[in-house]
């Protein structure tokens, strides 16, 4: 064994024997005959990746240190809706670095998910009370990304009288530039006409569907909401405010003053800056918007024995059921985030956060009166935490930032050349506020004594026109846990309840959940990368900017591509990202009408309602009876369409698991009418070292880096979906309008997206090089096939293409029992009961498991995955056989709750020994679920997204009583 040889350590299988075994069970003669039978000859690379030789844990460790000793961290006070805050070591250690917290999956299987599910709905409680609108989700992409989720809903609530004549929507000039541009990228695809003005001055009337302003806006004034607010609801118009959500614990919340949608950031709630991201946006709404609220909603409802349990609520909303009649893409939200966001406020509780907010006020006052007695001019005359000096000369300029460089603090410098910004934070303490004295006193009165003023005994009050008056956060939940023992005991308790990968397989298809390795997450406790703001300047991120390049580069070689966009911040943001750079191809070359998508059934879950709100049209074709792409269906469809054709969005391997081996003819269809390839890289993981969309002939595609390349899915979020492109599309991908030099078609707040994540990927790379990426691919397709043939006598395998083998999943056939009313939920379910998670529930076929076990399990963990899965067969054929009641059995009852097998009373037919420990390793280890399996239909007839005051779950018990 080469211990320094870190895929040894990433790849579950590779003894020689156990690999001989595998094989010999699939049937082929080396993992190398597998692979020839499983991807066509003519997409085969012809030489090894030129990547960089891998790094040892070690090696890499010192290396990112050495990056990171090149990054300058400066205090930074130059807000634009990022901000130093405090993540507290509670939090840190128990959540951001605990497996169980970020290696969880999505909680679409409630039963193991009451963890997770518990701290998103604190999460969403806090947005709810500071926001005082009673509908919120459990988090966005970023700030930007919401506040054009916010614009779609502003516009797809109008009556159906109101489509042809509400057509305009108002954006203040004063929002955020990245914020307006994210807006404009998706409004040019819509019919609708952006107003752009001051919200104190535009006239609204009924030709506008809605409006755009931020509550404390670009400049840090606080504007007039409630005035605006009541001249906008006179003409009939829904308002969307951007709020600060820390500033919302002081000031008078939107939702009282009668906004119908309040939308931000929660980063200052203990998230660090990262180089912009990731961090969890939030959108809060009035219930008018429950149909169309984009993303999750944690919700409440009842288990099988009427215990209260968590769920994902309204969840026929998803995209991938919707397909291109979807309102939204957003797929991935920033789970792990909110999560964090969320415990920040439980921890701190009202009063703490009272505290915080009025810090940074009474600091920020304190500096404006400094400022004013040494003769600076402050312009905005109503603020929270944000200060802008005017009237400078650019002298003066160059004077104040030369001298706020050398004492390590950075400003925002607007571009009128004349005017300076400053934000404090959660961090600024008395100290920082003698250097910033300092910093002007200087610039002003060279070699003058500071004036040092005295600090308020008790923090300053928000000014009475915009001051929050009333109790908020009077749950439980926010009064329990302020000391360390208490918090870690909570986090602790809650984490129990989730199964993650610290547990077991959880073999997702489509979905990836494979190791995030532990060396590869230092990055993110790291300082010199997570305290940075993401404008800072470039010369203070030369290991930042180093790592990025170099990422994109090696992402480049591994895609066959020529360029990248890092911008997209989830897998459903780089679909949309990628078909809009197609788009303003095809504009660019006068050809504004090619917008017709081909789609293959086969396609990733999000691609038709991405193709949608690209402002393309999406044209389904049709998959055989063995899963592969109906070819002459494709080139029939490609010639009715080709002279408006924009091109294809396939999926390689297809989400049937299938690698298409006409998938050159299939592009070259397209490329000879005209139309480009859109490769969605979902399921990157088994392409790696062995081919890529380059090669193949694609033009663009995105990466889901938290599949493929290893970020942790943290509970369904973060994601980072960059785009990799040829060189021909490189001049029309994403940019920022604020750091790249150029302004196209931004999709998120930060220059590079989620950057602090980028580091996962990059050490991910280089520990595993050419030689161990190919490997892990050869991993993913040899364990896939192996569970393939195990599986196949007793389910079936829906798709084995032409070739009759899989790729990286498979998916298992479990429509065959429906005679006896067993379904694929059921069999879902029972998995639960021997500690593992369902695989993928039917999709992208109804009835049916799809299974991806990853290159990073044992042989072990795959024959007790099998063991497992034969034995819930012989379970279904027990009830086929008469020997099983058709009803009260042990799949139909799963999974079984401690609480349950615990009791003293057992009316079942079957024992408790079989309803818990069926098979003995269950003796040594066993994951209980805490609640029976839940009443989906319940929680969406009753919805309820957030604690009500009193801190009850579900305030009406009388209609629980009636549901029954």
């Amino acid at each position: 064994m080469n211990t320094t040889d870190f895929s040894i350590r990433e790849i579950g299988v590779t003894d020689p024997e156990e690999r001989k075994r595998m094989l010999d069970t699939i049937g082929v003669k080396s993992v190398d005959d597998l692979i020839h039978h499983v991807m066509p000859s003519d997409i085969l690379l012809d030489k090894e990746l030129d990547l960089p030789e891998p790094m040892s844990e070690r090696e890499l460790i010192e290396h990112i240190n050495e990056l990171g000793e090149k990054n300058q961290i400066f205090s930074s006070y130059i807000g634009m809706g990022w901000y130093d805050t405090c993540t507290p070591a509670v939090i840190q250690r128990n959540i951001l670095e605990n497996p169980a917290w970020y290696t969880s999956y999505t909680p679409y299987q409630a039963e193991v998910s009451q963890g997770r599910l518990e701290a998103l709905f604190n999460f969403q409680t806090v947005i709810t009370e500071l926001t005082r609108l009673p509908l919120t989700n459990c988090s966005l992409l970023d700030e930007a990304t919401a506040a054009a989720e916010a614009c779609a809903m502003l516009l797809n609530v109008r009556k159906r009288n109101e489509q042809k004549t509400r057509t305009k929507i108002f954006v203040s000039d004063n929002l955020f530039t990245t914020t307006r541009r994210v807006i404009e990228t998706r409004a040019s695809q819509w019919d609708c006409e952006l107003v752009y003005g001051c919200p104190s001055e535009i006239t609204l009337d009924e030709t506008f569907a809605g409006a755009v302003v931020q509550y404390t806006n670009d400049n840090g004034q606080v504007i007039e909401l409630k005035s605006f607010l009541e001249k906008a609801k006179k003409a009939g118009v829904r308002v969307a405010v951007a709020a600060d959500l820390m500033s919302l614990v002081l000031m008078t919340p939107p939702g009282e003053l009668g906004a119908d949608i309040v939308f931000g950031s929660s980063q200052r709630f203990g998230v660090p800056m990262y180089f912009g991201g990731p961090s969890a946006g939030y959108l809060a709404a009035t219930d008018e918007y429950k149909r169309i609220i984009p993303g999750r909603i944690i919700g409440v409802t009842v288990d099988r024995l009427d215990h209260k349990a968590f769920r994902l609520a309204l969840q026929t909303r998803e995209q991938h059921i919707k397909r291109e009649r979807a309102t939204s893409n957003i797929c991935t939200a920033q789970a792990l985030l909110a999560t964090i966001a969320g415990m920040y406020a439980v921890y701190h509780g009202p009063e703490g956060l009272k505290d915080i907010a009025g810090r940074i006020h009474t600091y920020t006052v304190v500096l404006d009166r400094q400022l004013q007695k040494l003769g600076y001019k402050q312009a905005n005359t109503l603020y929270f935490d944000t200060l802008k000096i005017v009237d400078l000369s650019e002298e003066e300029v160059a004077r104040i930032r030369r001298i706020a460089e050398e004492s390590g603090c950075n400003f925002r410098y607007f571009a009128d050349g004349t005017s300076i910004g400053i934000s404090l934070d959660e961090t600024t303490e008395v100290s920082d506020l003698a250097t910033l004295f300092y910093i002007f006193t200087e610039a002003k009165k060279p070699d003058t004594e500071i004036d040092v003023p005295e600090i308020p005994e008790s923090w300053l009050a928000m000014d009475e026109k915009v001051r929050r008056e009333g109790d908020f956060m009077q749950q439980e939940v926010f009064s329990l846990y302020h000391t360390e023992t208490e918090l870690m005991r909570y986090c602790t308790r809650l984490g129990r309840r989730d199964l993650s990968l610290a547990d077991s397989m959880i073999s997702l298809g489509s979905c990836t959940m494979k190791l995030n390795p532990a060396a590869s997450l230092f990055i993110l406790s790291n300082a010199h990368f997570s305290c940075i703001h993401p404008y800072a300047p470039s010369e203070q991120v030369e290991g930042y900017l180093e790592m990025i390049d170099c990422l994109g580069k090696m992402l480049c070689t591994i895609t066959g591509f020529d360029d990248i966009s890092f911008m997209p911040n989830s897998g459903a943001a780089g679909e949309y990202a990628g078909l809009r750079t197609i788009r303003e191809y095809f504009i660019d070359h006068g050809q504004e009408d090619r917008k017709v998508i081909l789609l293959p059934e086969s396609a990733h879950g999000t691609n038709p309602a991405s193709t949608s709100l690209a402002g393309l049209e999406p044209v389904i074709v049709k998959s055989t009876e063995s899963g592969v792409i109906d070819v002459e269906d494709f080139r029939t469809k490609a010639e009715e369409n080709k002279d408006r054709l924009a091109g294809t969005m396939i999926t390689y391997p297809s989400t049937y698991g299938i690698f298409e081996v006409h998938i050159r003819e299939l592009l070259k269809i397209v490329h000879d009418r005209g139309g480009l390839v859109y490769m969605d890289g979902a399921n990157m993981n088994g392409q790696c070292g062995w081919t890529n969309p380059g090669f193949i002939g694609a033009d663009v595609c995105h990466l889901n880096l938290h599949k493929t390349f290893a970020i942790p899915h943290g509970g369904g979020g973060p994601g980072e979906g960059c785009i990799c492109m040829t060189s021909k599309l490189a001049p029309y991908k994403p940019s920022h309008p604020l750091m790249h030099g150029e302004d196209r078609i931004p999709v998120s707040s930060a220059p590079f997206g989620s950057a602090g994540i980028l580091g996962i990927t990059y050490a991910y790379i280089r520990m595993m090089g050419a030689k161990g990426l190919k490997a892990a691919t050869a991993g993913a397709i040899l364990n896939s096939n192996y569970l393939s043939a195990r599986l196949q006598e007793d389910y079936g395998v829906l798709y084995r293409g032409e070739t009759g083998f899989v790729g990286h999943e498979c998916i298992v056939e479990c429509r065959n029992f429906g005679a006896v009313g067993i379904t694929d939920l059921d069999i879902a379910k029972r998995l639960m009961d021997y500690n593992y998670h369902a695989p993928t529930l039917s999709f992208p076929v109804h009835g049916t498991l799809m299974v991806e076990p990853t290159e990073s399990e044992s042989l072990k963990e795959l024959d007790r995955f099998v063991e497992v899965m034969k034995r819930i067969r012989a379970d279904i054929q027990e009830i086929m056989d008469g020997k099983a009641d058709q009803e009260d059995n042990v799949l139909k009852n799963a999974p079984h709750p401690l609480y349950e097998v615990a009791t003293d009373e057992w009316s079942h037919p079957y024992t408790r020994e079989k309803a818990a420990f069926d098979l003995p390793y269950l003796h040594d280890w066993k994951h209980w679920v805490n609640v029976a399996r839940v009443n989906d239909g319940y929680g969406d007839r009753n919805l309820v997204c957030c604690y009500i005051p009193a801190g009850e779950l579900i305030s009406n018990e009388n209609a629980m009583k009636e549901e029954k």
